[in-house]
């Protein structure tokens, strides 16, 4: 039993990348597709799909350049003993806007770009560049 299956996510696809798998699998959450979803529209993935054969499983192929992985680094920021939150005023910026935030607000999980772009605030998931 994962007690933080936002890190789990994040390791997989770490560990992924650095054993150069085409896809990595785990169990399905609603909080992980969300996640992998804006994952995939940034491109920092190849793509992210649902796979029901007894349970559900989520499916994310990873998305490689010239044989180097998309992702640099993953930062779990908020966790579970130390959750961390911003406002709309202080959205975090990754690399001078190189890489992106990934906040979980009351209007659903998105970047931080589009969170300043709709003046919300909330809990930083992770970091990604």
């Amino acid at each position: 039993m994962v007690n933080d299956p936002i890190s789990d996510l994040l390791s997989q696809i770490k560990n992924g990348y650095q054993a150069k798998k085409a896809e990595v699998s785990l169990p399905w959450s609603k909080s992980r597709e969300t996640i992998a979803k804006v994952m995939a529209a940034e491109g920092y993935v190849a793509s992210c799909e649902v796979v029901a054969n007894g349970h559900k499983q989520l499916l994310i192929k990873l998305r490689y350049s010239d044989k180097q992985p998309a992702i640099t680094e993953i930062k779990r920021v908020s966790r579970p003993s130390l959750r961390v939150y911003v406002n709309k005023n202080n959205l975090p910026k990754v690399l001078g806007g190189l890489g992106i935030s990934i906040i979980s607000t009351p209007m659903g999980i998105m970047t931080g770009k589009e969170a300043k772009k709709k003046q919300v605030g909330g809990e930083v998931i992770c970091k990604i560049w």
